[in-house]
């Protein structure tokens, strides 16, 4: 005869041995990799700016602005706010699925350790876009040119 708290119990095993589905351990592997691009992306708009300036420097006159830093400073935000999406969802999924915290399973794990560091790196990111639209008050010096 089943009482109703070895009904609960067996159910409750049932439910924390599901197979681990592609999508989930995607998710968990998408927040550490997309917290990691972010901040390349974000240090990529510098690289691409200062290769900007030195082109125009060598030429001696002013060359158009490059759509690569703004693509490269859209990126990092993107990216940022993504894993922490992401690693929302993949915790309410994990609660839902197998009953037990984002901490408390390996893929969950990762994604919980990702995405720290991928909110703190937000702000800059957000900076470094405001910082690609905002204009250069000195300008570039095109040095002697003569």
């Amino acid at each position: 005869m089943e009482t109703p708290l070895s009904s609960a119990a067996s159910h409750d095993t049932t439910t924390r041995k599901r197979p681990v589905s592609p999508g989930t351990v995607v998710a968990a592997l998408w927040v550490p990799l997309a917290t990691a691009i972010g901040v390349v992306s974000s240090y990529y708009v510098q690289v691409i700016h200062g290769d900007w300036v030195d082109r125009q420097q060598a030429a001696c006159r002013h060359m158009p602005f490059p759509k690569a830093e703004h693509l490269a400073a859209w990126a990092g935000p993107i990216l940022g706010i993504s894993a922490v999406v992401v690693c929302v969802l993949l915790a309410q999924h994990i609660r839902r699925r197998h009953g037990v915290p984002l901490g408390g399973t390996k893929r969950g794990l990762v994604a919980y350790i990702g995405v720290g560091p991928g909110v703190l790196t937000i702000p800059l990111e957000l900076f470094m876009l405001w910082a690609s639209y905002s204009s250069d008050g000195s300008g570039p010096v095109l040095g002697d040119c003569g």
